[in-house]
């Protein structure tokens, strides 16, 4: 089944531990049905399961996955999204169990390699996607050419003639792959290089940079756009930026004068939870910018019920990519908030480093101007 040939008709579910509330398994599922409706489908049923131990084989579980196949049968969906990460057997196994029924599986980081690729523009964004999607996979097709050997050890009269094509066959891949994976950090190195020039010219020039960061979907590509006109595409949707878009910033920091400062801003994909590291080491030539910037804007949904989780996130990735310069808190989306939920964020967040703005409405925009002067 390829996504192209028919319409999506999705089961998602979410395997959670046992002390997961009601609050974060509700959101979970939420980011679940966005992802998917970022990528196109539709989802057809919703279920979640409190299991603190996988099942080994298939991750649901043989009962759960019965329930699952009969509820995808009665209403014709074709596809299974499993909210967690899985490991190669698990989702061969799955296949396997649904390809009776034309149905296929997937685990949430293969939806989002999915989206990536759909949102993947520029040569270098198509490149460390495929270097992403190579990496995901390469587990599998080693397990896969481990579950292949053992059926063809088990297969009777000419097994380990068969047994030899099996692991002949996956080293083949292998190799293929490996020499793909070479030649795309080759090509991505050179990007990196090109990048780096531009940086060292910037320097040079006394130009400081600033990195836009943050969850995905919380409004960085509309600061940007707020901020330099740079008109870029800013879509309510998840991973909608994958590259790097760079925009000039004039500040005024002397009226009497008539001088002031050129900064370059830049924005670059956003962060979600359970985004795994392999992912995030290849996009790492992108996220660069962010890494060697003078500041970091840390764009924040003001409205968002799971702030505290959503900065946490956003400050571990950029802990493992190496960023350490200092972040100033942007909480967007305040037009959002009525009085007594926006006095509870200035108490929640005090710090004066911290701005509250709305960037639909064009609210305190200066005051970011003001806040990035004062720690350049």
């Amino acid at each position: 089944m390829d996504d192209r040939d028919q319409q999506l008709r999705v089961f998602l579910v979410d395997i959670v531990t046992k002390d997961t509330t009601p609050e974060l398994l509700e959101d979970r599922m939420n980011e679940l049905e966005s992802l998917l409706t970022t990528y196109g489908g539709i989802v057809v049923l919703k279920k979640f399961q409190k299991k603190d131990q996988p099942d080994y084989q298939t991750y649901v579980g043989k009962g759960k996955l019965e329930e699952i196949m009969a509820d995808m049968q009665r209403l014709d969906a074709n596809l299974l999204i499993v909210g967690n990460v899985l490991k190669p057997s698990q989702i061969y196994h799955l296949n396997e169990i649904l390809r009776p029924i034309g149905a296929k599986a997937r685990d949430r980081v293969d939806l989002i390699l999915k989206i990536f690729d759909k949102h993947a523009t520029s040569m270098e964004a198509r490149l460390q996607v495929e270097l992403s999607a190579i990496r995901h996979m390469w587990p599998r097709i080693f397990g896969m050419g481990m579950d292949l050997s053992k059926q063809w050890g088990n297969a009777g009269g000419g097994k380990w003639a068969m047994r030899g094509i099996g692991e002949t066959n996956t080293e083949i891949m292998k190799r293929h792959l490996k020499y793909k994976v070479l030649k795309i950090e080759k090509e991505l190195k050179e990007y990196e290089q090109m990048r780096k020039l531009h940086r060292d010219s910037r320097i040079r020039k006394g130009m400081p940079t600033i990195g836009i960061v943050g969850y995905t979907n919380t409004g960085k590509s509309s600061l940007l756009n707020a901020m330099t006109k740079k008109g870029i595409l800013a879509e309510n949707k998840l991973f909608a930026t994958l590259g790097t878009h760079v925009g000039k910033l004039y500040i005024m920091t002397d009226p009497e004068t008539g001088q002031g400062k050129e900064i370059l801003l830049n924005d670059t994909i956003g962060f979600i939870r359970d985004l795994p590291p392999k992912l995030i080491k290849s996009f790492s030539s992108t996220l660069e910018d962010s890494i060697e910037s003078d500041l970091l804007l840390h764009v924040i949904d003001a409205s968002d019920p799971f702030i505290d989780e959503r900065i946490s996130i956003v400050n571990h990735i950029l802990d493992e990519i190496g960023a350490k310069q200092k972040r100033i808190m942007l909480f967007n989306k305040i037009d959002l908030l009525d009085k007594t939920q926006l006095a509870e964020l200035k108490k929640h967040f005090p710090g004066k480093e911290n701005v509250r703005i709305s960037v639909k409405n064009a609210v305190n925009l200066e005051e970011v101007k003001t806040a990035i002067i004062s720690n350049l």
